[in-house]
């Protein structure tokens, strides 16, 4: 008997000897003897048991080495390979038997000997020779038709396999396509359950972000929002917390309201690496012990497991936790869905925090607009009332009429500081107009004017016969000020006799006359100045430190005249128009040399040298313009000719110019010189300009 294998099919009949076989099965008739025939028939019917192990739902490396298990005997082989395609018929994956276990090769170098076989072959090069292998065998393997694999076994032995050895190997082949088909088609239905699960998520997402956009305190929807992200995570209960940067966190939100506070001060201790914790909570310890109380009364509530994922909302670390009620009910297969419930949270809180922001930016704006409005309406009644100017455009000078105008509302003592001349009084003026003690007096006191007996008397007062001149008794200053307010210019120059008084005064409100017994009630608010540095008088113990932090409440600091030199024109104007009024033939304005040299000008006398000077300059003119000349500062003009800064030929040129400009008319150049016709044709004649 012999058995016949011809494109797969076993063909059994009988055998002589002196049959010569037909070309078409020449190298494929194998004759085996009676002893081995039934066993060949065992071994190939055995087969037959694969397919039920492989439609069972093996993965394909379990399924491969199952196959290589049972055929073994029939195919022995030191290597069994099994490479899978790629749906575009590239090497995708390799299995490789060697032993025991299937193993997933993912680098793929060695499968250029064997994937581009599509059609069954003998190897007599194979890959693995560095491990001693020297022959094999391939065969595809399809499904419909279409190659999906290759399917080799290798041999440390030269021709080890023949034609009959490639039939087996081609059913062993139709085998692993079962269990390729049933691979993609589970991978298929897989791919399916997940798109279904991603199309669900992405639903439940937009309804999470509806849910969220419309609000701006997240915590007023929180239950909610764990009810939607229970589609995509299930869990019992979700919070949210503040974390600060010593780990300490704030739970701002929770699903539930019998949900267990946790202890306060408690911390996470959470690393600034760390993003997530996934703890057992009957079992595993949290990163901080002083929650162990807390882990305990979760238990107690029924609680076993918790998630829970840091996220940056903005520059605040925020966590979500998602508590369940089953054991073990959150891996790292969870993380995903719960950064994206976690990410849009974190956008909610930012969104919140950026309308809170806004919302503080327009409120912000809105208290400067009322505040400059206010300093606006207090320099027009300051100088209105006192003609005192509250002039400049500065940025410093506009920061120090917010800050008085700030402070005048409060009986707060004010401490003034600034160079001498700077406008220090001007800005006590402006503190009392603006305060609730405007229709009281305003008394300023000059430290540095009066010796120290003086200026005791004058800002005490005295009883009769307290010196030999007290005839009768005389309020002080304290007293003329009361119900307003009490001005002390230069007070560093105040004697150390006359500031323990005084400190007693802003203590205890209340004051001794010189030569008096009776305690007098002092209802006064102390706006004091200096040109000191009051910080040194101390250090030098010239002044009293108590009284020093007594007086330095609330400090204004003002700068001179050098450093906000957008002010000097404006200032300067406005002392012109004040001057003018007591002239009869006021100036007819500035120059732009005069402005540019009063702008170059240091001005070590700040506002009240620049005063002097347009005065000083008001006069010389008589009645024209103001040129760099009359304003005589040394160093202002900046041109070395000895010509430009003579007075004659200043006052020639500037005629010569306003004729020119005027085209000679001499009735609007003298308007406009600020001369009568009859002084214009005088200066004219004088510098020969006729």
């Amino acid at each position: 008997m012999t058995l016949v294998h011809l494109n797969g099919n076993t063909i059994a009949g009988l055998a002589v000897a002196a049959v010569t076989p037909a070309p078409e099965l020449r190298g494929l008739m194998i004759t085996i003897d009676a002893s081995t025939r039934q066993g060949a028939f065992d071994q190939i019917d055995s087969f037959e048991d694969l397919l039920p192990a492989l439609a069972r739902g093996l993965d394909v490396a379990a399924a491969f080495q199952y196959l290589n298990t049972a055929t073994s005997r029939i195919l022995p082989h030191d290597e069994a390979h099994l490479a899978v395609l790629n749906e575009d018929g590239t090497a995708g994956q390799l299995y490789v038997t060697a032993g025991d276990a299937a193993t997933e090769i993912i680098r793929l170098e060695q499968l250029d000997l064997i994937t581009d076989a599509d059609r069954p072959q003998l190897l007599d090069v194979v890959p693995g020779h560095e491990r001693g292998l020297q022959s094999g065998l391939s065969v595809p393997v399809s499904i419909d038709g279409r190659r999906v694999g290759v399917f080799a076994l290798l041999s440390r032995h030269r021709q080890a396999y023949s034609d009959r050895h490639v039939i087996h190997a081609e059913r062993l082949a139709r085998y692993l396509a079962v269990a390729l088909a049933h691979k993609r088609l589970a991978d298929r239905a897989r791919d399916a359950a997940v798109e279904r699960d991603r199309a669900a998520n992405i639903e439940t997402s937009m309804e999470l972000l509806r849910t969220i956009s419309d609000v701006l305190d997240i915590r007023t929807v929180f239950p909610r929002v764990s009810e939607i992200a229970a589609k995509m995570l299930p869990h019992d209960a979700m919070t949210l917390s503040f974390i600060d940067q010593n780990g300490g966190g704030v739970r701002e939100a929770a699903s539930r309201k019998d949900y267990p506070q946790a202890p306060t001060g408690a911390t996470l201790n959470v690393p600034p690496r760390d993003e997530l914790i996934i703890a057992d909570l009957t079992t595993e310890a949290f990163p901080s012990s002083q929650l162990s109380d807390h882990r305990g009364a979760l238990v107690r509530a029924g609680y076993r497991s918790q998630l829970v994922v840091f996220a940056h909302a903005r520059d605040q670390l925020v966590g979500v936790s998602f508590t369940s009620k089953r054991p073990h009910a959150f891996s790292a297969s969870d993380v995903p869905v719960a950064r994206r419930i976690v990410d849009h949270i974190a956008l909610a809180v930012s969104h919140e925090q950026l309308a809170q922001a806004a919302q503080q930016v327009a409120e912000m704006r809105a208290r400067t607009q009322l505040l400059d409005a206010r300093v606006q309406i207090l320099s027009d009644e300051l100088e209105s009332k006192t003609h005192l100017r509250v002039v400049g455009e500065s940025e410093q000078w506009r920061d120090v009429l917010k800050k008085a105008t700030q402070v005048a509302a409060t009986d707060t003592t004010v401490l003034l500081t600034g160079e001498s001349g700077t406008g220090k009084e001007v800005v006590a003026r402006f503190i009392h107009r603006a305060s609730p003690r405007s229709k009281g007096p305003f008394v300023a006191l000059n430290c540095a004017a009066l010796p120290e007996q003086l200026l005791e008397s004058e800002l005490f007062g005295y009883e009769r016969g307290a010196f030999t001149s007290a005839y009768q008794a005389k309020p002080g200053q304290i007293e003329l000020a009361a119900g307003g307010v009490l001005f002390l210019d230069e007070v560093s120059e105040m004697s150390l006799s006359a500031q323990a008084k005084f400190l007693r005064v802003l203590q205890e409100h209340e004051f001794q006359r010189l030569g008096g017994t009776r305690s007098l009630k002092a209802n006064v608010r102390v706006v004091a100045a200096t040109n000191r540095d009051l910080r040194t008088a101390v250090e030098r113990g010239t002044f009293r430190e108590d009284l020093f932090y007594r007086l330095l409440v609330f400090d204004i600091q003002i700068a001179p005249l050098r450093e906000r030199r957008d002010d000097i024109v404006r200032l300067s104007e406005a002392f012109l128009r004040d001057i003018g009024k007591s002239f009869g033939r006021p100036p007819a304005g500035l120059t732009r040399d005069a402005r540019n040299a009063l702008v170059e000008y240091d001005w070590p006398g700040n506002v009240r040298e620049l005063h002097n000077a347009l005065e000083r300059a008001a006069i010389l003119c008589e009645g024209g313009l103001i040129h760099a000349g009359h304003l005589r500062l040394q160093g202002a003009t900046r041109t070395t000719e000895q010509s430009k800064t003579d007075l004659s030929t200043v006052e020639r040129e500037t005629i010569a110019q306003v004729l020119k400009d005027t085209k000679w008319n001499k009735a609007k150049a003298a308007r406009r010189l600020g001369l009568s016709r009859t002084q214009l044709y005088n200066r004219i004649r004088k510098h020969g300009l006729g």
